[in-house]
């Protein structure tokens, strides 16, 4: 691609030095019009039936759609029928407002009426194209004959209006120049500036006037310029709901209807997940959910985002990406350890700290906004460290580790990972928790055991241990009094090899509660060779369960040759 690039024509952006929208913030959500059955179902190889549209329909209603682009009926049997199924059995929910599509041709736009009939709320929307290119190339003709044929159109859209108001139909007027930014600012002005009047636009019945970006051809920034200049120039301005509809060619269709916003657009027509023609259209999902995430109500529901997704992938046979901003299955998954170890104490943070706006590391929202679960957050890969292993441990099994162990745990769950060359399952990291702490090879083991406590108001207390520890086929039986159990045992041991090796730290907590609670000890011991080793006790005796540490510790130590 070293060459070639020259062939294609720069866009040509609008003057406007004075722009004011870069100083603008976002606070309120636009309205939103759903073109998923229409713009985003007529891009699918296999388009949706009556039945899967009804769910498709039903689910934009639930969420909080209030004006739905149902179809263009004047193209398609199907698409008539079904308009007229959610009519004639009353399944537009009050205050919904159904839009329709034609052609800017009288005949389609009577066509279009009928499948209406009897709405209590509807949209009419007509389109023409209107760029230099599709005058020039496409109709043969310039701008006056472009603005003709929209002038005509918004005519008969008016006379058959009439006639719906007056059979009892709230009825909305819409027109999009389309290929707006490839339309000279001018000539787009000049044809909706007709078009309105022919409408018969007022403050209190105002038209919505669309801007389609039909090809995303310049960056979101110019769009914005685009929207501005228009939105100043437009002869009877609040007359107008200026509306747009950016298409994703440039993967920047988020973006431009962001900046459109900033820039005076009120209302904004897009697709679930970005569903359309060639690179889809934008994705209200995203557009609501980056709302939400800056303390906004998008007014629309999101709150399960995998059933929507799931109805989405049913009834249109398209798929959600793994990392499609909010909705992935991976949006919210580290395998970064340095970002895993981030989450888990931002975690902590929330539930220890109770803090009053959301602060966790690496997650822009909470998950559980969307009906996700923290379990999958942190998955286990080559890449990740001590922070994960730790959490997934602590989280799904309910052991909160030392953090002076986790460097040697996470160590080897990512030696397991190179290994196997790829991703651990939570049950295979608990597996290798358990084989190299809980089930190491048994040199030393206790066999029996017997403790004594005394107590004297010199003295204190003192504790005896009494039992017998199996080294290798050898079986001693040792006894030592100290101040506590851990103590009595080292003394009771200190003829053995064990008690060649220091005792350095203890931490201890319950894994379940209830009659069946057990204690797991963690221990850090120091051989004679001067390296630390970790061990884990597991028992239903808070006594024991250290015990049972200092021998896996041990146990360790000697599977690695320290002793």
């Amino acid at each position: 691609m070293r060459k070639g690039f020259e062939k294609y024509r720069p866009f040509e952006p609008v003057s406007l030095p004075d722009r004011t929208w870069p100083s603008r913030t976002l606070r309120t959500a636009p309205v939103w019009c759903s073109i998923d059955l229409r713009d985003g179902n007529q891009a699918l190889l296999s388009p949706m039936n009556v039945l899967e549209k009804t769910r498709f329909f039903e689910m934009l209603t639930s969420i909080g759609f209030r004006e739905i682009e149902a179809g263009f009926p004047s193209a398609s049997d199907t698409e008539f029928q079904f308009i007229r199924k959610l009519i004639e059995e009353d399944l537009v929910p009050e205050g919904v407002s159904l839009q329709v599509l034609s052609a800017a041709r009288p005949n389609l736009i009577k066509r279009s009426y009928e499948s209406i009939a009897g709405a209590r709320r509807a949209i009419m929307h007509i389109c023409n194209p209107t760029s230099e290119l599709q005058r020039r190339v496409v109709f043969r003709k310039d701008a006056e004959g472009v603005a003709r044929i929209a002038e005509e159109a918004a005519k008969a859209v008016r006379e058959y209006g009439e006639e719906a108001q007056a059979a009892g139909t709230s009825m909305t007027y819409e027109y999009s120049p389309e290929s707006f930014t490839a339309t000279e600012l001018d000539c787009a002005l000049m044809v909706c500036d007709r078009v309105m009047r022919q409408l018969d636009a007022t403050k209190e019945r105002k038209v919505i006037i669309n801007l389609p970006a039909t090809v995303e051809n310049c960056m979101p920034n110019q769009f914005a310029d685009l929207v501005e200049a228009f939105c100043r120039r437009l002869e009877g301005r609040e007359a107008a709901i200026i509306s747009v509809h950016p298409h994703n060619d440039r993967g920047t269709a988020v973006a431009a209807a962001e900046l459109a916003l900033l820039a005076g657009a009120q209302r904004v027509e897009g697709t679930m997940f970005g569903n359309g023609e060639r690179t889809g259209n934008v994705d209200i999902v995203t557009l609501a959910m980056n709302l939400w995430s800056q303390a906004v109500d998008p007014g629309l529901d999101m709150h399960n985002i995998g059933q929507l997704r799931q109805i989405y992938e049913d009834t249109t046979g398209m798929a959600v990406g793994p990392r499609h901003p909010y909705s992935g299955d991976l949006v919210f998954t580290s395998l970064s350890g340095s970002h895993q170890d981030a989450i888990s104490k931002g975690l902590a943070h929330m539930k220890d700290d109770r803090p009053k706006y959301w602060e966790v590391p690496y997650l822009p929202i909470d998950p559980a906004d969307v009906g996700r679960q923290y379990e999958p957050l942190i998955r286990i890969s080559s890449q990740s460290g001590k922070g994960g292993a730790a959490y997934i441990m602590q989280v799904h099994y309910g052991y909160d580790l030392p953090r002076d162990m986790r460097p040697e745990f996470g160590a080897l769950v990512t030696a397991a990972c190179d290994r196997d060359g790829g991703e651990l399952s939570p049950d295979e990291v608990y597996e290798i928790f358990q084989r190299e702490y809980v089930d190491t090879h048994k040199y030393f083991e206790l066999e029996s055991y017997r403790f004594e406590e005394r107590t004297n108001r010199s003295s204190g207390s003192a504790v005896c241990f009494t039992g017998v520890v199996r080294c290798g086929g050898e079986h001693a039986e040792v006894s030592g009094w100290g101040n506590g159990p851990i103590d009595a045992f080292f003394v009771a041991v200190r003829d053995l090899d064990i008690g060649a090796f220091t005792f350095e730290s203890y931490s201890e907590h319950a894994i379940s509660t209830g009659s069946d609670s057990k204690a797991v000890a963690y221990i850090k011991l120091r051989a004679p060779s001067g390296k630390d080793v970790f061990g884990v006790g597991i028992s239903h005796n808070i006594n024991v369960a250290p015990l049972k540490g200092v021998l896996s510790a041990v146990n360790r130590a000697k599977k690695q040759g320290l002793i």
